[in-house]
């Protein structure tokens, strides 16, 4: 879980550098999505290896990477993380019910 002084490191990062003035909602967006597809890339052409553990460390520094642009954009865009997230897990359970959902990967509009 994300401390709040993990986010503000974050962000302390940024401004100490006067990086804020470049990020714009749209540059985060591509760049969150550069990150998470260089965490995808790890498992490019991966066969039947889907284990992680040769790649922990890869996936932690790309996943970091990742994290680091939503708290970037969370912030540009004035939105607060803990709520977002849990608003998100309220939608969520109302439509994959538990006794739908449980052990099926279907979408909720094929439950």
């Amino acid at each position: 879980m994300l401390r709040d002084e993990t986010i503000q490191r974050v962000l302390q990062f940024r401004d100490d550098r006067d990086w804020r003035q470049f990020h714009t909602p749209k540059d985060l967006a591509i760049s969150l999505n550069l990150e998470a597809a260089e965490l995808l890339e790890l498992f490019q052409w991966s066969g039947t290896d889907l284990e992680c553990r040769d790649k922990r460390d890869r996936i932690r520094e790309e996943l970091a990477d990742v994290l680091s642009y939503c708290i970037l954009m969370a912030d540009v865009c004035g939105l607060d993380l803990d709520e977002i997230m849990n608003e998100k897990v309220t939608k969520n359970e109302a439509k994959y019910p538990v006794e739908k959902a449980r052990g099926n990967a279907a979408k909720y509009t094929e439950l």
